[in-house]
């Protein structure tokens, strides 16, 4: 029997209950969109011509999601903002969004205190300290998360906030649908990945199983582009391991070479391909001709579908997978997916500790 199908591996290695936090991300979707559908705005708050979020680490992928998600439709551009200095391009039709779980993200509040000289229409999202104190004094528009977590367990009000912020202000079109798609897909997911599905019949506990002691390195192209990025950030920090994520199609003008050598990395390596039907023609191909190119390598690697119609559903079907399959590998290390030792020293050292 496999580690993984022993209840007693849940108990020991995740007291925190990291699996639990998992579990809940359909039905915290929806009290996100909730959320954001019922956040005041000013209606000159949707005469703009970009947007732009402020944030770091699993704050700032919601950004990244929105802007390959409003992508698809010529909606307006989003960018986000991993930096202490603002972007030269911020002026009054720029939409700011601060972005920070906790709040005290030094990155976050240096370049939204930039933000606060300039004409921008701003907007906070967090569970409060000084990043909700300075929207507060100021009352800009201020989006509470009272949902407890690692940040990176917060996903659907970093992300799905925002799409329903987005929404809200004409600038993508109606999700609603969408989002009542992805709960229903997300928890006929959770049904097939969750701890009583044996080894053998989940496909998240499966792929985690392939990805133990090896590289993990995952492919996504156009709006699953971010998702990759996602897979690559859980799994540092849920599975405490590598990971690194390429993006069709420049991976097909460079890092196709990369595969001869060192030979032991090829050997290590086990590489992820994010698949969706909706990717354009030529990037489909592209797959095709990437997966015969790997196999005659001999470089180990597995593609997998999104589920749903839309392309949000599309998008969270996978990561769902992703965050299923980044704590599966931790338990598969022994290791609890809960904390980031690493993350809290680095914070100790820059505040001088």
């Amino acid at each position: 029997m496999s580690v993984l199908d022993e209840l007693g591996t849940y108990k020991e290695l995740d007291p925190a209950d990291m699996l639990g936090r998992i579990g809940e991300l359909p039905r915290e979707c929806q009290r996100a969109w909730s959320r954001g559908m019922n956040l005041a705005l000013l209606p000159h708050y949707g005469n703009v011509d970009k947007v732009l979020i402020l944030g770091m680490g699993g704050s700032a992928i919601g950004g990244d999601l929105l802007a390959s998600l409003a992508a698809t439709e010529g909606a307006v551009p989003v960018f986000v903002c991993r930096d202490y200095e603002l972007p030269s391009f911020v002026d009054g039709k720029t939409l700011v969004i601060a972005s920070s779980y906790s709040g005290m993200t030094e990155e976050t509040l240096s370049s939204f205190s930039q933000a606060l000289a300039t004409p921008a229409k701003k907007i906070a999202l967090t569970t409060g300290g000084k990043l909700g104190k300075m929207a507060a004094e100021r009352f800009i528009p201020l989006l509470t998360i009272k949902y407890r977590s690692q940040p990176r367990a917060a996903l659907a009000y970093s992300f799905i906030s925002l799409v329903a912020i987005m929404h809200n202000l004409g600038l993508i079109s109606d999700k609603s649908k969408n989002i009542t798609e992805t709960y229903r897909v997300l928890e006929g997911l959770r049904a097939r990945f969750d701890v009583p599905i044996p080894l053998r019949r989940n496909p998240a506990k499966e792929l985690a199983t392939r990805l133990f002691g090896r590289l993990a390195i995952i492919y996504g192209a156009g709006f699953l582009s971010e998702v990759a990025r996602r897979w690559k950030t859980q799994i540092n920090e849920n599975s405490k391991a590598w990971a690194f994520f390429e993006v069709f199609p420049e991976l097909n003008h460079n890092s196709v070479v990369g595969y001869e050598f060192p030979l032991e990395v090829g050997r290590r390596a086990f590489i992820v391909l994010l698949h969706s039907p909706k990717l354009h023609l030529q990037i489909l191909k592209r797959y095709e001709a990437t997966s015969e190119l790997l196999a005659q390598r001999g470089i180990e690697h597995q593609i997998m579908d999104a589920e749903g119609e839309s392309i949000l559903c599309q998008m969270m079907s996978l990561i769902f997978l992703g965050d299923y399959v980044s704590y599966y590998l931790a338990l598969l290390y022994k290791v609890d997916p809960t904390p980031v030792e690493a993350i809290d020293l680095l914070k100790k050292k820059l505040a001088g500790d």
